[in-house]
């Protein structure tokens, strides 16, 4: 019988929480969510050192803002509850003795100074990876060079020590990796990986693997970063006797740079000039602010559906997917083995998608209090109309105000500059002749202005193409926007005659 789906997110609380840290997340919810299992939060805070004050409380929320919301977690609660391992400190201690006992894990006291003077002289006989393994601590200070009764000593007096796994000399480890397929490792390239720490900490070795084995985890979904420190857990198990409880596990491509070479970092993000990280995150050593996608005016659900494709492939060629359809879709399998390029401009496109599904309604009420912050008041029937002019042209519900301020700002001078250059004589008796025309015009609807412009260019024999763009600068201050006749039906008879006008005063 196929053991019940139990994923776990296990972030540490040493700063923001990284756009890639989110995307694993994301497919460890999805694939909790598609079997019916269970998905976990759990902080793995146990290096105090590295520790950052509101880091634990912005990682919560940005996973609540995103909608990856854990079944168990700090928060939540659960069976295997507390979920943070600073708070599970004796369980840890236990199980090193239990490795020690077995002859898996061995006691070492060496001091900063002697594990230097081990990585000098490895260097200078020139080996290749200076490591404390399963050769060069024979010739350190530890429970396996010491005599017994010098150890226990030691131990008597409290003085510092580490407590370390022990590597077999010459052994091949098999992992089998959903996504890599079998990964083969010698032990012998392996090191002696410190499990508790002097503190009586445990590092992430030990608490990760013991928590996995106490929470029941199936699937271990992280980043390839984890991959080279997985043979390890691989012999933990063994060593813990639980090969038959072992976790599956799947190593996630990395998240490339812009230009798709290297490991996509904070300093590329801001090169780039896109946010890093899910929310906002102020550094709370320096004050420094750090972009986030909620702010930049994201939506969770935009954000996700592109985090999904980064480096996940449904098989098919679409590409919006609802979070239901996300679960329905997703799989292991189908995640690939190289890096995904972090394309913003596709962010960008996602996010414009979705914000075309919302009804103008919605996006009306982002215009009306955006606007309201300028000291511009406008009914929400108005903005309902502006919203579905303007709407195919954002990529943000932030830029609907930039889109639409000209309706209630006419523009200045500066931008008349523009049509200087075009300005001549038939232009100007087009603008003067339809300044004529909208003032006796009966209904001021965007047909009945086509036909009126259409009517004056055809008695001068004049092109579309010539006023079209003057005239729009002429009343909005931009190039380009939607359907010109549509737009000076939104900006009123009133207001249209006197841009026109005025521009007839300026442009002579």
């Amino acid at each position: 019988m196929e053991k019940p789906v139990r994923v776990r997110f296990a972030p540490s609380p040493t700063g923001p929480l990284h756009i890639g840290g989110v995307r694993t997340a994301l497919y460890n919810y999805l694939l909790a969510k598609k079997t019916g299992g269970v998905f976990i939060l759990r902080i793995e805070d146990t290096d105090q050192n590295r520790f950052v004050p509101g880091a634990e409380k912005y990682i919560m929320e940005s996973l609540k803002w995103c909608g990856i919301s854990p079944d168990e977690g700090p928060e939540q609660g659960g069976p295997f509850q507390p979920y943070k391992q600073s708070e599970r400190k004796s369980i840890y201690r236990d199980y090193a003795m239990q490795l020690i006992e077995k002859g898996h894990a061995y006691y070492a006291f060496d001091t900063p100074e002697e594990l230097e003077a081990m990585r000098t002289r490895l260097e200078a006989a020139k080996v290749p990876s200076p490591q404390y393994n399963s050769i060069s601590r024979m010739q350190m200070k530890n429970s396996l060079t010491l005599p017994e009764e010098e150890v226990k000593e030691k131990l008597k007096a409290g003085l510092p020590y580490v407590i370390r796994l022990k590597i077999p000399r010459k052994e091949e480890i098999r992992l089998k990796d959903n996504i890599r397929g079998w990964v083969m490792v010698n032990s012998s390239t392996l090191d002696d990986k410190v499990l508790m720490k002097s503190d009586g900490m445990p590092t992430y070795h030990l608490a990760n693997v013991v928590d996995d084995h106490i929470m029941q985890i199936s699937h271990v979904i992280r980043g390839e970063e984890w991959l080279p420190s997985a043979p390890h857990h691989v012999l933990m198990y063994t060593f813990f006797g639980w090969e038959d409880t072992m976790p599956s596990f799947a190593h996630l491509p990395l998240l490339l740079k812009p230009e798709g070479k290297g490991k996509l970092s904070k300093r590329d993000a801001e090169q780039h000039g896109f946010p890093l990280f899910p929310l906002e995150w102020k550094d709370p050593e320096t004050g420094d602010v750090s972009k986030g996608f909620r702010e930049e005016g994201y939506l969770p659900e935009a954000l996700i559906n592109f985090l999904a494709l980064l480096g996940w492939n449904p098989g098919t060629p679409q590409e919006l997917f609802t979070k239901e359809e996300l679960i329905q879709s997703f799989s292991l399998e189908r995640i690939g083995k190289s890096g995904a390029k972090f394309d913003i401009q596709k962010a960008k496109w996602y996010n414009q998608s979705y914000l075309k599904q919302k009804n103008n309604q919605e996006l009306a009420a982002y215009l009306v209090e955006d606007l309201k912050k300028i000291g511009i008041v406008v009914s929400t029937d108005k903005a309902v109309k502006l919203c579905e002019l303007v709407k195919d042209r954002v990529y943000f519900a932030k830029d609907l105000m930039a889109e639409t301020l000209f309706f209630f700002q006419s523009p200045d001078s500066s931008d008349l500059k523009i049509v200087k250059d075009k300005w001549d004589n038939d232009l100007q008796l087009v603008v003067s002749e339809f300044k004529e025309e909208i003032l006796k015009m009966g209904s001021f609807i965007a047909e009945s202005i086509k036909k009126g412009l259409q009517a004056i260019l055809d008695k001068k024999d004049i092109k579309i193409g010539k006023v079209l763009q003057p005239i729009r600068v002429i009343l909005t201050g931009k190039t380009s926007g939607p359907d010109l006749m549509l737009v000076i039906q939104e900006i009123g008879r009133e207001e249209v005659v006197l841009r026109l006008d005025r521009a007839l005063k300026e442009l002579v």
